[in-house]
């Protein structure tokens, strides 16, 4: 198998990062950190490490300074698991799940995931199912069905689940085919624009990204995190939400450290205009919404590119950009069950059934890996000119720890508890929730070091406008 260096190497040099800097990468720990027979450690420290390289690069151009980044794996997989460790005024998480989110059986032996946690997504369930949102007549009703069928009848109503799969019922979709044509981050340049300069750095902020200003248009665990990402290592980062879309709390205090945040109603032209001023003062747009979401109210790539040329956009989906499932909604432990992993992992364990991996590594990775990408657009940005289109997904993120391999054994180590971690990786802080303990940025910036300088705050606490740059 690939040692964790090598596969940094191969994200690092696939999207065109300079060999050089890989000798200022420092990985340590071992593998396994967390149960499990896949690489989940290794694909959280790599793909932060990829991030905070990419960062200290930019530190590099800006600076003319170069800086170590060191990762540690227990720490990373700490930071994958972020949501679970976060305290608000001491207290845990509530449940992480809606009451009739998760594994059932259907009429003909299989197993179906469904996801729920937001309301329109569990009404389009016990539309389809003719039930209430009770588990045992979901499971009663669910077993009047086949697997695939209701899977196809459920995202034709407007929910979204996942059928069971092993990995080679996976592989001989169509969609799987799709996906192996891709790189695991597609870079494409869209359209014309001159070379951005770097922004005027900030005399109070030494900082990577000082300067550069993005929109966060995403919900839930990947495109969040991405964010968080890019606002550790200084950007002025801003969430943008509708007043009327469905939150999950934990999930918003927990990725909205060190970002502005704002309501803009897309539907109305008033909110649609606010949008496009932000935009032509941004350096990123991060976005993943469910796809052609954005494009069907005026702000695809292209027309990003029309209103602000130079501008990288980054896009996040499901099942990627290609195939028959490319406007296919999903999550991670719908891509999980559907992709192969809760197949195997239960396998591995000795279960009729599925079993998940101990963290939504998928999200979190592909987070990880939407910050790189965008650090790494804007740094041909600056060097070549033009607009750039950014596009990673879950599903490609899946593919990519699959072909990591396997761990014998890995399930049989003891899982990493919440006392180890608060006692090792968080830190505390102020927000407009309460006062936080949350796990710190794994990369270790020699020169600049990572922090979250705003405060997490309840969606809609800001002006839709930028800070100025001084």
């Amino acid at each position: 198998m690939q040692s964790p260096s090598d596969i940094l190497e191969n994200i690092w040099t696939s999207a065109g990062g300079d060999p050089a800097a890989l000798e200022r990468a420092r990985l340590t720990g071992e593998e396994p950190q967390l149960p499990s027979s896949f690489r989940v450690a290794v694909a959280g420290q790599t793909t932060i490490a990829a991030a905070g390289l990419a960062a200290a690069e930019i530190w590099r151009l800006r600076s003319g300074q170069v800086q170590d980044v060191s990762v540690d794996m227990r720490h990373a997989v700490a930071e994958c698991r972020s949501e679970r460790y976060l305290r608000l005024d001491d207290k845990p998480p509530p449940p992480a799940w809606d009451a009739i989110a998760g594994v059932y059986r259907t009429g003909d032996g299989r197993f179906v995931r469904c996801h729920t946690n937001f309301p329109h997504h569990r009404d389009a369930v016990c539309s389809v199912l003719a039930c209430e949102p009770e588990r045992e007549k979901v499971q009663a009703a669910l077993m009047q069905w086949k697997g695939e069928a209701f899977e196809t009848a459920a995202y034709a109503a407007g929910g979204v689940v996942a059928l069971m799969r092993s990995y080679d019922e996976w592989s001989a979709l169509p969609q799987a085919h799709a996906l192996a044509q891709l790189p695991l981050i597609s870079i494409e340049k869209i359209g014309e624009a001159a070379p951005k300069p770097w922004p005027q750095r900030y005399a109070k902020d030494d900082r990577p990204l000082a300067g550069l200003r993005v929109l966060d248009l995403s919900r839930v665990i990947a495109g969040p995190v991405a964010g968080r990402t890019l606002a550790a290592h200084g950007a002025d980062v801003m969430l943008v939400s509708g007043p009327e879309l469905p939150a999950i709390d934990w999930l918003t205090i927990d990725t909205g450290r060190g970002k502005l945040t704002s309501f803009i109603e897309l539907k109305s032209e008033t909110g649609r205009a606010q949008l496009r001023e932000l935009l032509k003062d941004a350096d990123i747009l991060s976005q993943g919404y469910r796809p052609r979401a954005l494009a069907a109210l005026g702000f695809s790539p292209e027309d990003a590119a029309s209103f602000n040329p130079g501008i990288v956009y980054v896009t996040l989906s499901a099942y990627g950009h290609a195939g028959p499932w490319a406007e296919r909604r999903g999550f991670d432990s719908l891509v999980q069950t559907t992709t192969g992993f809760n197949h195997a992992e239960g396998r591995a364990a000795g279960l009729d059934g599925p079993k998940e991996l101990p963290a939504q590594m998928l999200d979190h990775a592909t987070g990880y890996l939407m910050a790189f990408g965008a650090m790494m657009a804007r740094m041909r940005q600056a060097r070549e000119g033009g607009s750039w289109h950014v596009r990673v997904s879950l599903a490609q993120t899946g593919r990519w720890l699959w072909n990591l391999g396997r761990l014998d054994g890995g399930l049989n180590i003891p899982d990493l508890t919440g006392e180890a971690v608060h006692a090792a990786f968080i830190e505390s802080m102020p927000s407009g929730f309460g006062m936080l303990k949350a796990v710190r940025h794994a990369a270790l910036l020699s020169a600049t070091p990572a922090q979250w300088s705003r405060p997490a705050m309840p969606l809609g606490s800001h002006p839709a406008q930028w800070p100025a740059r001084s």
